[in-house]
C-alpha cells in the first residue's frame, strides 16, 4: 500500500486529489494539511511514502517544506512529489535541490498523475526529457561545486550516472550497457548510496554539478 500526505492550502484541491487517489486499491491518503508547516508536522507523524506538495503555500512554501523533509533522518523513507499551477520553470531547479523527486502540473491527467505517485513510491525520479534539459540550460550559466568528486565511483557506476542524467530510464540503460534492467538498477543505487543521493532526482543535479556530465549544444537546442 501507497501511503500518500497531501499538502495544499486550497481544500477542494486536496478533496479531488484525495478522492482520486483512495479509488485505488494500492494507494491510501493518511493526512492532509493545509500550510507547509502543517504538512512537514503530518509528514513526521504519519512517515508517509509519498509527500505531494503544492509549491506556494501559508507559513511556509513547499520548497521549504521540502528542504525540511529531505534533511529529517525519520522522512528518509518519503519521497516528495511537487505540485503547482505554473509549469516546468524556475521551480524545478530549487525543488530538485531542496529533494524533490519529481515534479507535476496541476492538470496532469488523472492516469498520469496516478502514475506519478506510483513512479515516484518505487524510488524513481518523474523527470521527463523535457525537464532534463531544463536542467541542463540551468546548469550552463552556472560554475561547478568543485568539492563535490565522483573519483570513488566505478566505471560501470559512472556511465550508469551519466545515463540517468540523460533521462534515461533502468530499462533504457540497461539497453545501452548491454546488461540486464536488475545489474542497471544496483550500479544505480550503489552510486546514489556512495554520493549519499536520496534518489534519481538528486544524481541528475549531481551529474551536473561535479561536472561529470557536460551539457553541449545539441542538448541546449
Amino acid at each position: 500500500m501507497i501511503r500518500v500526505l497531501l499538502v495544499d492550502d486550497q481544500p477542494l484541491m486536496r478533496r479531488g486529489f484525495r478522492a482520486l487517489l483512495e479509488a485505488e486499491d494500492d494507494i491510501e491518503v493518511v493526512a492532509e494539511a493545509g500550510t507547509g508547516r502543517e504538512g512537514l508536522d503530518q509528514a513526521r507523524k504519519h512517515l508517509p511514502d509519498i509527500a505531494l506538495i503544492d509549491i506556494q503555500m501559508p507559513e511556509m512554501d513547499g520548497i521549504e517544506a521540502t528542504g525540511h523533509i529531505a534533511a529529517d533522518p525519520s522522512l528518509v523513507g518519503t519521497h516528495v512529489v511537487i505540485l503547482t499551477n505554473y509549469g516546468l520553470d524556475e521551480y524545478v531547479f530549487h525543488a530538485l535541490k531542496a529533494g524533490a523527486a519529481g515534479f507535476l502540473v496541476k492538470d496532469v491527467q488523472p492516469e498520469d498523475f496516478l502514475h506519478a505517485v506510483r513512479v515516484a513510491a518505487r524510488g524513481d525520479a518523474l523527470l521527463s526529457p523535457s525537464i532534463t534539459r531544463r536542467l541542463i540550460d540551468r546548469y550552463v550559466s552556472q560554475p561547478l561545486r568543485q568539492n563535490l568528486s565522483v573519483d570513488h565511483l566505478t566505471n560501470r557506476e559512472l556511465e550508469a550516472v551519466v545515463l540517468v542524467a540523460r533521462g534515461l530510464s533502468n530499462d533504457e540503460i540497461a539497453a545501452s550497457m548491454v546488461i540486464s534492467p536488475l545489474t542497471a538498477k544496483t550500479h544505480v543505487n550503489r552510486a546514489m548510496t556512495k554520493l549519499h543521493a536520496r534518489d534519481r532526482a538528486q544524481l541528475v543535479v549531481i551529474a551536473y554539478e561535479s561536472g561529470l556530465v557536460v551539457p553541449q549544444a545539441s542538448e541546449r537546442g
